[in-house]
């Protein structure tokens, strides 16, 4: 009964926590009095658009009709700039839904910019589904791990962005946002209790040893923070007091937190059941016990990192391997090496976890040692 209400007071706790972050005020959001709506376009015109290839540029008339806003059921022209990237450039055809930024002056449409596919709505039913599905299969857990979710949406959007902008050092707040996410999802899924607990420990162990080997590794591979997209643009945006290179290396430790704690908490659950089945073993024995369980099932997410981050550089693998560039000339290069250290350091913390959350486990799940 105690347990439960710690519980409930923790849900509790993270739900306002959760409220507060998302009521903060963006960085620095600047007045803009525009409206962003849908739109429907209407009729095309490409006499501007040049064809080069694949790639387009030039200019695409549009007409539009505004479907949301206090514009609503309005038709007005629009133009789509092309830039000739394929990555940024979308063309587009009558009957397509858009969305649209609308710029006003004394009540009348001043300018309607045309940016992008419409897509909120889509993304707002798959999160639907996903929320249902949550809720459905986990009950009562599955609403606390929903909560994790957001507070760790919120946490990204409202703490770690706003701290690297505003000249934090990138290693500590990505080891604050770690450590903080850690305790949210461990303890509001795992429960406070010696299981959560167990979980946080062996997890911050593995965080906190991933965090060093990012930062001796960082500096003997020589990569510059800026192997990421849009770091350059970023330094040109009025930010060229950011550390690139030490928000690339907190970024190394941040993005494998999550399937350090999934393995910790993986650890930390079967050692819970094993104490509770068979509280006569020795604290000796429930360790190997948590040792046999982190092999399992380390064996099987050593894998994960990497096929994470080959699936995102798919694409540039594949123009260096249709082009027959040597192997040592693509492992040497630094988009490969960034990936390289992201993977292996990544997998560092996955491997050692498992043996700290055993020996975390061993001592919290067994009140004395019984040899």
């Amino acid at each position: 009964m105690e347990s439960k209400r710690r519980d409930h007071l923790l849900t509790l706790l993270f739900l306002l926590l959760t409220l507060a972050l998302f009521l903060l005020p963006s960085w620095k959001q600047a007045p803009d009095s525009a409206e962003r709506v849908k739109v429907r376009i209407l009729s095309t015109d490409n006499s501007n658009m040049r064809q080069f290839g694949i790639v387009r540029t030039g200019d695409q008339g549009l007409r539009i009709r505004i479907l949301e806003g206090s514009f609503r059921g309005t038709e007005t022209d629009a133009v789509n700039h092309l830039a000739g990237r394929l990555e940024l450039d979308k063309v587009f055809v009558p009957g397509d839904i858009a969305f649209a930024v609308v710029d006003a002056d004394a009540g009348r449409i001043a300018k309607a910019s045309v940016l992008d596919h419409y897509r909120l709505d889509t993304q707002l039913r798959l999160l639907a589904l996903f929320c249902a599905l949550l809720l459905l299969f986990g009950g009562w857990t599955g609403a606390r791990a929903l909560l994790s979710f957001f507070f760790t949406g919120a946490m990204i959007w409202k703490v770690l962005l706003p701290g690297y902008l505003a000249g934090l050092d990138p290693v500590l707040i990505s080891l604050f946002t770690a450590l903080a996410l850690t305790a949210a999802i461990v303890f509001l899924v795992g429960g406070v209790g010696r299981k959560g607990t167990a979980a946080f420990l062996g997890s911050a162990l593995g965080i906190l040893l991933t965090c060093g080997l990012s930062l001796y590794f960082g500096s003997e591979f020589r990569i510059h923070g800026a192997v990421k997209p849009f770091s350059e643009t970023l330094l040109y945006s009025g930010f060229a007091h950011l550390d690139l290179t030490r928000i690339f290396l907190g970024g190394i430790f941040l993005a494998s937190s999550g399937a350090v704690m999934d393995l910790a908490m993986d650890v930390s659950s079967a050692m819970a059941e094993i104490a509770e089945k068979r509280p006569d073993l020795s604290r000796r024995q429930l360790v190997l016990s948590g040792f046999a369980v982190g092999r399992s099932v380390v064996g099987t997410m050593t894998t994960t990192l990497l096929l994470a981050y080959t699936g995102s550089y798919s694409s540039l693998l594949l123009v260096f391997v249709a082009q027959g560039v040597p192997l040592a000339n693509i492992l040497n290069m630094q988009y490969v090496s960034a990936e390289i250290l992201h993977t292996l350091v990544g997998s560092f913390g996955l491997v050692t976890v498992a043996p700290f959350t055993a020996l975390a486990g061993g001592w919290l799940f067994t009140g004395r040692d019984r040899g």
